[in-house]
This record gives structure tokens, sequence and C-alpha cells, in this order.
């Protein structure tokens, strides 16, 4: 009785087993999913597929740019090339040449893979590069220069105006001998210049005419005894050192540079006495030539006044590096003799007169030493002023040694020549 009603029982689940695995919904469902995974592995298939083609052009975009040479592969495909034109006829190939021939296709396609792999490899380590974004104007700096100084410059020219200051009347461009030879008239100039370092120009002036009256030339240099040529330029500062040093000077120009001084800023500086100030002013005035600015005491104390340096400069040699950084080289000739004259009248060293300076009001020193000081009548003329105050000079040496600044032996007056 028992196993009819199992087998039933086992035969009525098979029955709704068999309808339900049949029924639609649940055949509909599962071929849904089915095919949507099928479909997303496909798509992630084909994005992988995607990415790998867009490294590899990437790849190549960077591997065209930097062109890094395929020796493997090239050598692997000239090898292939010959051995394919040293191949005979196609009816006379046998199978073991037709295999090595499909074997050697193969190792190329190999060997491009890995260079290809290896391309990948090489951009994902490349690291990413910057881009630099430039605007036109911005790759010069831009050049430093003063504040107001063309105003401050123009202001000084109309105060240097009459051309009355020492150095236009006896500076070294009046002290030679102009029918003289070129060569002797540059001499000349070159020996001006050495007497007027730590002189005031009235004596240089005069040291000169007392030169020219005994011929002043490098054979007649040569010939003269130191004695003499000092008696001839006292009381210049200094004047037994000049003396030694135009002796040596002149030796050189005779035995070196044929009588003529020389036409180069390196070749004056081989000179004995000769810095940069003299070789410059030597250059514009007996060659014609702007080699670069002389700077003195007036052109270095004025400019570090007036700020025409980006800092304060301790030298004049620093002063003439500063101011050619900027300075048109137009002016560079114009400089020195409008600040050396401007110095000697209105901007003095002690004392500036800055109440009677057109630059009074754009000067950063001005009023610092002398800030109620105005022009006297009888400094309105500064010429006079000058020559009253070099009459009343004493030898410099006097105020160390008791005999350094004599006369030499014979010369009892100290201006009886000037």
């Amino acid at each position: 009785m028992l196993a009819p009603v199992w087998s039933l029982c086992v035969y009525m689940l098979h029955r709704r087993l068999t309808v339900r695995m049949n029924s639609p919904y649940f055949t509909d469902s599962t071929a849904g999913l089915d095919t949507s995974a099928t479909d997303s592995m496909g798509k992630s298939a084909v994005n992988k597929g995607g990415i790998r083609r867009l490294r590899s052009r990437m790849a190549q975009g960077l591997k065209s740019e930097d062109d890094p040479p395929k020796v493997k592969a090239e050598v692997l495909e000239q090898s292939i090339s010959l051995q394919a034109h040293a191949q005979p006829p196609t009816g006379q190939m046998n199978c073991t040449e037709t295999v090595s021939n499909c074997k050697k296709t193969t190792t190329k396609v190999k060997v491009e893979a890995v260079d290809n792999q290896a391309l990948l490899t090489s951009s994902r380590k490349t690291r990413r590069g910057r881009l630099k974004v430039e605007y036109e104007g911005e790759g010069a700096e831009l050049k430093w220069e003063p504040c107001d100084w063309r105003t401050q410059l123009s202001f000084i020219r109309e105060m240097r105006s009459k051309r009355d200051a020492p150095v236009d009347q006896m500076g070294a461009e009046k002290c030679y001998d102009t029918e003289a030879p070129s060569e002797v008239r540059r001499y000349q100039v070159l020996i001006s210049l050495m007497l007027s370092s730590q002189t005031k120009d009235l004596v240089t002036a005069g040291a000169m005419q007392r030169l020219r009256e005994h011929d002043l030339s490098v054979d007649a240099i040569l010939n003269m005894d130191e004695e003499t040529l000092g008696k001839l330029i006292y009381p210049v500062g200094f004047w037994r050192t000049k003396v030694k040093y135009i002796k040596q000077a002149t030796a050189l120009i005779q035995q070196e540079f044929g009588g003529d001084i020389p036409d180069t800023v390196e070749g004056l500086m081989r000179l004995p006495g000769v810095g940069p100030k003299m070789a410059h002013l030597a250059m514009d005035i007996a060659w014609n030539q702007v080699s670069g600015i002389g700077v003195d005491t007036h052109v270095h104390r004025i400019s570090n006044r007036l700020g025409w340096t980006r800092k304060e400069t301790k030298t004049p040699e620093e002063t003439r590096r500063a101011l050619e950084e900027w300075l048109p080289r137009d002016l560079w000739s114009e400089i020195n003799w409008l600040l050396v004259g401007f110095g000697q009248q209105v901007c003095l060293p002690v004392g500036p007169l800055c109440s009677v300076c057109v630059n009074q009001h754009t000067c950063p020193a001005a009023h610092r030493s002398s800030p109620s000081k105005k022009l006297k009548s009888s400094q309105a003329s500064p010429t006079p002023q000058v020559k009253r105050d070099v009459g009343q000079e004493k030898p410099r040496g006097n105020r160390r040694k008791g005999k350094a600044g004599a006369p030499p032996s014979g010369q009892t007056s100290v201006l009886d020549s000037a």
C-alpha cells in the first residue's frame, strides 16, 4: 500500500519541477541574466582592447618624438630581407625552407610585439612634461635705471651751459700742443692725465706748460734726468712717484709701441701709473674712441649722491661699472666733463651748494651736508675761488713729513712759473 503512494508523490514532485523549469518566466530571466553577463564581458573585453590600442598609439607618438633607434627589429628585418632576396625560385623551394621562413616571420612578429611592450613600459615610466607659457615681451629682463635721471642730466647741462669750470679751461683737452705731430699730441694728452691724478687742474696746467717749453716728447723725456723732470712738474700731487712713472712709461712706449701711445685700453693700462680712468680718457681724447666712462673723484661722488648706482659704490672703478650697466653709450664721453665741472662749481666735496642746485628737489642727498647754506656773492663765479684755493695750497707731503713735499733743489717758489 505504501509503495504506490510513494511513487505517486515522486511523480507529482517531478512534474511540478518540470513545469516550473519550462515556464517562460524562468527561461526569460535566466536568458536575460546570461545575455547581460555575456554583454558585460564583451564590453569589458572591448574596453580593454581600446585602452590597449590607445596606450600603444600614445607610446608610438612618444617614440616618434623621442625617436629611439629600433636596432634589434631593424637588424632582424634587414637579415630577413637579405635572405629573401637570396632565395631560389619558387619552384625550387622545399619544405624545409618554407618552414624556416615561417619561423623567421614568427620571430619578426614576436620582436615587434616585444618592442611595443617595451614602449608601453617606457611610456609609463616617463615623467609628465611641464608646459612653460611665455608671453611676448617677457623673455628679456627689464633694464634697471635710476628715477628721473634724464631730468637731472638736463638740469646739469643747463647749469654747465657757460662752460666756465676749471676743467673747461685747463683740462686734458686744453693742455696739449695743437700744432705738434699727432703722436706727440697723443703723448702730451697721456702725460697731462698722469699729472692730473690727485691734483687740481690749475696746477696740472702749469706743469704741462713748463714741460712743453722744454719740448714735451718721448725723446725729450728719455734724455731728461729725473731731477730736472721733478723741478718741471712740481708741485703736482705725489710728484716724486710721478717722475718715476713718467720715465718708465715713456721708455715702454719707445721700446714696445714705436714712440706712440697704445691704442687699446689694455695696452694703456700696461704703462706704469696708468689706471682705468686715464686709459678710457686717453682713448676718448687722444684716439677719439669711446671705450668706457672715465670716473674720477667728482663723477664717483656725484653719481652716488644722485642715486645713479643701484647700490652705493666704494671706489671709482665700481662706479664706472655701475654706470656702464644702464647709461646709454652715446653719453659716456659727455658724462665725464659734465660731472667734473659740476663737482668743481656746485656739488662740492665738502659743503655742496644744494640751495642753488636745480636738482635739489630730486636729489636724494640734497641738503644733508649744507641744509641752510646759500651761494654768496663772492662765490658767484666758482673759477676764481678755485684759483685762490690753489694759491693757498701747501704741498701735500708737508702734512706727514717735513721735507717730503719740499720743492727740488734750486726751486724756491711753489707757483713761480704756473
